[in-house]
């Protein structure tokens, strides 16, 4: 058996969809985007009253400065993401997505949106990235991060793909630590939301793992410290509505 690392702060807790299955997370996860993925964009708007949009519009905003050529989008799922940053100017965006059910969703939207020129969708697993080193300008994963099997994995990968001084920009769910939207937030992520996913999707265990999976990821300086440990530079957090979503965005070393 492996040892466990002492430091218990950096390390998340390994949260997943289905409790009595014997898939391992990666696989879990997979299954479980694959059910919700046709009412996932709906219920992801209700969920987060629309508020997805505006930090979606934050990380394009960041990346434009960089004028980056090409991006690769971790946890692509429907595409919304990928398809925003058209607006950064890139020539070529990469969604990447383990969910074959996800991305299906997200190639339509592509191709009614004309875009197939710019934006390819790809099946693919996050901890075994198929590109060569130093590949992209930039790369983002939203709402991806904590459904990674092993993070320090995924987050070397994107290092590896990465080219010398590119960006990542990372947009996730965190917990807000100010009285009341400390409390506000636990009783939403607690009764109500689970109570929403019940209502628009057949696998209730799905909102119940979002959630969940939320409240365990190492947000705020503890993810920071993870990207350092791993070799990212100019590593900070933005914390958006109230705390209960954290923008980071770190720099690969001009080598």
């Amino acid at each position: 058996k492996k040892k466990k690392k002492k430091n218990s702060n950096n390390m998340p807790q390994k949260v997943t969809p289905y409790k009595d299955s014997n898939l391992g997370k990666k696989e879990q996860v997979t299954k479980m985007f694959d059910t919700i993925s046709k009412n996932y964009d709906g219920l992801n708007r209700v969920i987060s009253f629309g508020i997805d949009i505006k930090w979606r519009k934050k990380v394009v905003e960041i990346l434009k400065k960089e004028q980056p050529n090409s991006i690769l989008d971790i946890a692509t799922g429907t595409g919304d993401l990928a398809i925003a940053l058209v607006k950064t100017g890139a020539k070529k965006i990469v969604g990447l997505d383990i969910s074959p059910g996800m991305l299906a969703v997200g190639k339509e939207k592509v191709t009614d949106k004309k875009l197939d020129s710019t934006i390819e969708m790809v099946v693919g697993d996050s901890e075994k990235l198929t590109f060569e080193d130093n590949s992209f300008d930039a790369v983002t994963v939203s709402f991806g991060v904590r459904n990674f099997e092993t993070l320090n994995t995924g987050m070397a990968e994107i290092l590896r793909v990465l080219k010398p001084n590119g960006t990542l920009v990372v947009l996730e769910t965190s917990v807000p630590t100010k009285t009341p939207y400390k409390q506000g937030y636990g009783f939403y992520t607690k009764n109500i939301l689970p109570l929403i996913g019940k209502l628009f999707s057949k696998d209730d265990s799905a909102y119940g793992y979002l959630s969940e999976s939320a409240s365990v990821f190492p947000h705020g300086e503890n993810f920071n410290n993870i990207l350092r440990e791993i070799g990212f530079i100019d590593v900070t957090n933005k914390p958006q509505t109230f705390g209960v979503a954290s923008i980071y965005v770190a720099k690969k070393a001009n080598l």
